[in-house]
């Protein structure tokens, strides 16, 4: 048997150790795509799934022809320039985020594209110029112009009449501050007065509620945002602890044990955000892809909780109800 030249030998090892180089290599040539939210991970896992599922609508699949680099910020706004930074070093294709997230990923680059789901006025903030025309970087799907909040108001008052005064609980830096116009006409139309209540932590919550308490508020709208999101079972015990008829804007609330929710699909909007994401891989331009707004809307009922708060749910609204909870 013929020896193999030593120097050979070494050539084949370091050919064979390159192996694995070349296959990380090849994989880090898939088009990254960084998913990017102020919240924590484990209460928004549904969001990630709708959002893959809107990349393979337009044939990108985590894995197989791109990649997702998560960043969660755990509601630590200060962690946001770090993690939008890290992103972009990484150069990745787009940044699909949330609204603090996102203001953190603008002030990062003006080159990468960046997909926003925000519940405010992109206009206003400054992330585009127009809801059709963005003309730059940025576009998205926002729930700010469909007066959910004045809907909500109107909705609460058929389910607890006797309300004379209704709770808006809000965080000052959230979005949804900027329904508190809204909120207090819709109220002003039936009588009723809103008593504004603000809560920009965790560790304010309690304190909150007590104070709903202390106006003598006969039921309570929260206002949408990723802190009260991120910390939805708290605040629905507390709602039950004190006994509050409450109005959320997303069904996951319902689904924690919180009494009535009314808004725009969550899950169809990051769906949509996988849509523009995917579409933005292959090539299309930010500007090119007009700002969206929901035209789903969903109602979910949690009748236990209606029970135990001695409310009865009209026959009417259950028929529009598109979940039940019994």
């Amino acid at each position: 048997m013929l020896e193999m030249p030593r120097r050979a030998f070494i050539s084949l090892l370091g050919g064979a150790a390159a192996w694995p180089v070349a296959a990380r290599a090849e994989q880090a040539a898939m088009p990254v795509i960084g998913f990017f939210r102020s919240t924590p991970s484990a209460p928004f896992a549904h969001l990630v799934t709708a959002f893959r599922d809107g990349l393979k609508e337009t044939g990108l699949v985590e894995g197989q022809n791109v990649a997702i680099e998560q960043r969660w910020a755990d509601n630590h706004l200060d962690w946001l320039p770090g993690l939008a930074a890290d992103l972009v070093r990484r150069h990745v294709a787009v940044i699909v985020g949330n609204g603090p997230a996102v203001q953190a990923a603008k002030a990062a680059t003006r080159s990468i594209p960046i997909v926003f789901v925000i519940g405010d006025d992109p206009v206003r903030a400054g992330y585009v110029a127009s809801l059709n025309r963005p003309d730059g970087n940025l576009t998205g799907l926002t729930f700010f112009g469909n007066q959910l909040g004045a809907k909500r108001v109107e909705l609460l008052h058929e389910l607890v009449p006797g309300a004379a005064s209704i709770a808006f609980l809000i965080d000052p830096n959230s979005f949804a501050a900027a329904e508190l116009r809204d909120v207090e006409t819709a109220g002003r139309a039936i009588g009723r007065r809103i008593a504004v209540v603000r809560a920009a932590s965790q560790g304010e919550l309690a304190a909150a509620f007590g104070a709903i308490v202390r106006a003598g508020a006969g039921a309570l709208l929260l206002g949408g945002g990723p802190l009260f999101t991120s910390n939805r079972r708290e605040i629905v015990a507390l709602a039950a602890r004190h006994a509050i008829p409450a109005m959320y804007d997303v069904p996951d609330y319902v689904q924690s044990g919180g009494f009535i929710s009314y808004g725009g699909s969550f899950r169809e909007a990051y769906r949509e955000a996988g849509v523009y994401a995917g579409k933005i891989v292959k090539g299309v331009k930010p500007a090119d892809l007009p700002v969206q707004q929901p035209t789903k809307f969903e109602i979910a009922i949690n009748l236990g909780t209606a029970k135990a708060l001695g409310l009865e749910i009209p026959s009417t609204l259950l028929a529009r109800a598109d979940e039940v909870i019994e």
